[in-house]
């Protein structure tokens, strides 16, 4: 894997708050940002439409991020093709890459863009979506920055690592959010009251079997401060509103599709969330 963060810019504001939210990340990680800006419009039909359709210059976008991050290391880079296609080979080469939720195609209240979509459901590398306005400082906001969520069954190692690793760097706390539901005997008792004792004893085996499973990692990172939060609820709702606090989500991506629980937290994330492959 290559030692670089790469940022989708398209000239709108999502993509600018994505990519000072990469510089932040490059500057963190002691890497170097790969602005890249991908064109529909081959250059001769780009020369007819100009000045009436101006397409934005990452190498703009390179010396205004200098500017506001002076130890930046940064470059531009202009391609051509069909934006999705374009960009995921660059997903393979880039510790991660980072994109707004939403960009210029979008329309008000659409919340995922089709192009952070279509990126993040087939990258091989993880991929940071950014919503406007979440760049901002969390200093003193919560003792655990990073937060990760886990939807039953063992979690996935490179999710787990990407997560605690995360939280090392930002010298934070990581929030590990375990949403579980009652075994489907239980469910299938519903609408009569479960027996408190043995909604204890289920959640008892739940929590040991997932500190169970965050062991390793415990150990590799000991100098990060974990809070392991095992909650009864949906795995959607449970970390939407554990995103509130949280400086960055990290969740997993089964497969070649977001998932509908991926979805709703896009949908209404208050923070910036990073989509980890299982086999990244």
């Amino acid at each position: 894997m290559s030692q670089l963060i790469v940022v989708g810019v398209d000239g709108s504001a999502d993509s600018r708050v994505a990519a000072d939210w990469a510089a932040k990340e490059a500057e963190l990680r002691g890497l170097p940002l790969r602005v890249v800006h991908v064109s529909t419009l081959p250059d001769e039909q780009l020369l007819t439409t100009w000045p009436y359709l101006r397409e934005p210059s990452p190498d703009a976008l390179v010396t205004s991020l200098a500017e506001d991050h002076p130890g930046l290391r940064a470059e531009g880079l202009d391609l051509t093709g069909a934006i999705v296609p374009t960009l995921l080979p660059l997903t393979s080469q880039a510790d991660c890459t980072v994109l707004g939720l939403r960009g210029t195609g979008g329309f008000a209240g659409l919340a995922l863009g089709s192009v952070a979509h279509g990126v993040a459901e087939r990258s091989e590398g993880p991929v940071v979506l950014v919503p406007s306005g979440s760049v901002r400082s969390y200093h003193g906001r919560s003792p655990y920055g990073v937060t990760l969520g886990v939807d039953g069954g063992e979690p996935p190692g490179p999710v787990v690592d990407f997560a605690f690793d995360a939280a090392r760097r930002r010298d934070t706390g990581l929030h590990v959010v375990h949403a579980w539901r009652l075994p489907s005997p239980a469910e299938h008792c519903m609408p009569y009251a479960l027996p408190e004792e043995d909604r204890g004893r289920w959640e008892d085996q739940e929590t040991q079997r997932f500190s169970d499973a965050l062991r390793p990692w415990r150990e590799k990172y000991p100098q990060v401060r974990v809070y392991e939060d095992v909650r009864l609820r949906s795995p959607a709702a449970a970390l939407v509103q554990a995103s509130a606090p949280a400086e960055l989500l990290v969740i997993g991506r089964a497969g070649r599709t977001l998932g509908p629980t991926l979805h709703a937290v896009l949908e209404h994330t208050a923070c910036p969330v990073a989509v980890v492959p299982h086999h990244a």
